[in-house]
């Protein structure tokens, strides 16, 4: 069965790895349930999730990227090349999931998590400063990069509340094989995939904008 193994919300703590200085990446496990809706647009809304916080509204948060979900099992194979514990939210993932491969999700693919709630997946998770600082390990957003595990960004569809152990269900997939691996690498190390991006009309437009300019610049068909 595939489940909503943890749900993790962060609170704005002091950080030297961020240009203001607050963030909210250190997300813990709750115990009970939150409330989960749209929220405002970039850079004046945050989090999806009630009582999560976004600092820095600029880069994070919106409703392209109103949640971020992470696999338990890439948590756990991270915790063992990096020889270190990784609980639930070390990622500072909101969702941590069990049974479900996040980087094969297609963009566009929606899910429902308990009995209301239906989100999409929109993006991948590109490593910056403040999660470099945040694991404080050496050359960090190089290897996370290199290894094209990211996670994915989730827009809010059907609000409603979700809890700890409730079942995830992939209720669509759109027509396509543009999955969240495939974006990340386009957007990091393989640039010339990019032009493969425009299958899928749910990414972000400032994403579709890049991959229709690197298609343009390449001669292809967009």
């Amino acid at each position: 069965m595939v489940i909503l193994q943890s749900l993790n919300v962060g609170v704005a703590r002091p950080t030297t790895y961020s240009d203001i200085n607050l963030t909210g990446i250190d997300k813990r496990p709750v115990d009970h349930a939150v409330d989960v809706a749209a929220p405002l647009p970039k850079g004046v809304g945050g989090s999806g999730l009630a009582g999560d916080t976004v600092c820095d509204k600029r880069h994070h948060g919106g409703p392209d990227q109103a949640i971020y979900a992470y696999a338990r099992e890439d948590l756990d194979e991270w915790a063992a090349l990096l020889g270190r514990d990784l609980r639930s939210g070390s990622f500072g993932e909101n969702l941590t999931t069990s049974g479900l491969d996040v980087n094969a999700a297609l963009i566009g693919e929606r899910w429902q998590i308990g009995p209301e709630v239906v989100l999409e997946v929109s993006v991948p998770r590109i490593p910056c400063r403040t999660f470099a600082g945040w694991l404080d390990e050496q050359q960090w957003i190089k290897r996370f990069t290199q290894r094209a595990a990211p996670g994915a960004y989730l827009r809010v569809i059907t609000p409603g509340t979700i809890a700890p152990g409730d079942q995830i269900v992939v209720i669509s997939r759109p027509a396509h094989d543009v999955t969240i691996e495939l974006t990340f690498r386009a957007m990091t190390t393989e640039p010339a995939s990019l032009p493969r991006l425009l299958d899928a009309d749910a990414l972000p437009a400032s994403v579709r904008d890049r991959a229709r300019r690197r298609a343009v610049e390449s001669n292809q068909p967009c």
